[in-house]
C-alpha cells in the first residue's frame, strides 16, 4: 500500500505542526527538519530538541513515526553523531542532501553535495556503518545543483552506501520550489535503482497526488508545503468519495487545531516570537481557506500574545484545546 509522507520543511514544520498535521490523519511518517552536524558531537538534548517524539517512541501524539534528519558533509562526524542519535532510538534517520538554503550551501552542505557522488556514497556508508541493523537509513536528494548531470549517480552512489531509500526532491537546487516539478526525471531516477524512491515536490490536491504517481512510477509520496497550506490534504487523499470539498466544515475542524498550535508553541519559543510562528501558518493557509485569509489580517498587525489570543476568540476559535477526531 502507497504511503504518504510529511516532508521536513526547516522554519515550517517543526514538532509543534508535525503534531497537529498527523492528527488529522493520513500520514504514514514524517521527518524532522534537519539537525546541522558540523565538527563536534551533538548532545541527546539536541536531538530532542528538534525531536522531542524521541521520548515517546519516535512517534507524534497520534501515533505516526517520525525520521531525524541530519546535515553534514563530514562522514566521520555525521557517523559518530548517528551513532549517539540511535542511542535514542529514532524511527530512522534521514540524510539531507537537498537543502537549497543559501546558509546551509555557503558551507558545502545540502543540495551542494550532489556534485561530489563519490562523498555522497562515503557519507552514507559510515553512517550505516554507525547505525544498528534495525535503525533504517535513508536519503534526501534533488535532481542537482543547477543541472541534471549526476542525478543517477547520485542516486546509485546512494544506494551503494546503503541507503535503504531514497527521497527524491523533483527539482534541483537552483530551481528551489519554482514549479514545475518534474516527476518524469524521478521516474528515472527510480529505474536506475533497486531500493524504494519516494518522490516529492508540487503536490498541492489530490489530482496532483494522482499524477504525480502515475509519472514518477512511485508508490510514495512526500508532501510538504502542499501540507502545511491544506491541513485535510492527505486525509483526503485517502478518503474514498471526498471529491466534494466543504471547506467550511474543514475550517471548522481546524480551529481546535489553530488553538492547540497556539498553545504549544507559546511552551516552546519566546513569547515575543510566538506571534510570528501563528502567521506564518496562516500565511500558508489563506491559500486554502477564505477563513483563514480574514483571520491572517486581523493578527497580521498585533505583536502581543493576549493580543492574539482574543481575536482568535472572536474569530470563533475555542481559548482552549479541545478534542481532536484522529481518523486513520
Amino acid at each position: 500500500m502507497s504511503r504518504i509522507l510529511l516532508a521536513p520543511m526547516e522554519g515550517l514544520a517543526d514538532c509543534v505542526l508535525r503534531d497537529v498535521l498527523t492528527r488529522v490523519g493520513g500520514y504514514d511518517g514524517a521527518v524532522t527538519e534537519f539537525v546541522r552536524v558540523s565538527g563536534s558531537l551533538l548532545p541527546p538534548r539536541t536531538f530532542r530538541r528538534i525531536c522531542p517524539e524521541l521520548d515517546n517512541a519516535s512517534r507524534t501524539t497520534a501515533g505516526t513515526p517520525v525520521l531525524v534528519q541530519l546535515l553534514g558533509s563530514d562522514p566521520e562526524c555525521l557517523a559518530d553523531n548517528a551513532a549517539q542519535l540511535a542511542a535514542l532510538a529514532p524511527a530512522g534517520i534521514d540524510l539531507n542532501f537537498g537543502c537549497p538554503a543559501p546558509t546551509v550551501n555557503r558551507h558545502g552542505g545540502g543540495a551542494m553535495l550532489l556534485d561530489d557522488p563519490a562523498l555522497l556514497n562515503r557519507i552514507v556508508l559510515a553512517v550505516r556503518q554507525a547505525v544498528p541493523a534495525s535503525i533504517p537509513v535513508s536519503a534526501k536528494m534533488r535532481l542537482g545543483i543547477s543541472d541534471t548531470g549526476k542525478a543517477l549517480d547520485c542516486a546509485r552512489a546512494l544506494e551503494a552506501g546503503g541507503a535503504s531509500s531514497l527521497v527524491v526532491h523533483a527539482r534541483t537546487k537552483d530551481e528551489g520550489y519554482r514549479p514545475p516539478a518534474h516527476w518524469e526525471w524521478v521516474a528515472r531516477i527510480r529505474e536506475s535503482v533497486s531500493v524504494p524512491v519516494v518522490v516529492n515536490g508540487e503536490v498541492w490536491t489530490p489530482e496532483d497526488y494522482a499524477q504525480c504517481r502515475v509519472v514518477s512510477g512511485c508508490e510514495d509520496v512526500m508532501i510538504g508545503r502542499g501540507a502545511v497550506s491544506d491541513p485535510f490534504l492527505a486525509r483526503r487523499i485517502k478518503t474514498p468519495g471526498s471529491d466534494h470539498v466543504d471547506r467550511s466544515a474543514e475550517w471548522d475542524e481546524l480551529k481546535p487545531l489553530l488553538t492547540e498550535f497556539w498553545r504549544q508553541v507559546q511552551t516552546r519559543v519566546n513569547p515575543g516570537h510566538a506571534p510570528g510562528r501563528l502567521k506564518l501558518w496562516l500565511n500558508s493557509l489563506r491559500r486554502t481557506f477564505v477563513e483563514g485569509e480574514a483571520f491572517y489580517w486581523a493578527v497580521r498587525p498585533q505583536r502581543g500574545v493576549e493580543e492574539i489570543t482574543r481575536t482568535m476568540a472572536a474569530h470563533g476559535l475555542p481559548t482552549a484545546a479541545g478534542a481532536f477526531r484522529r481518523v486513520a
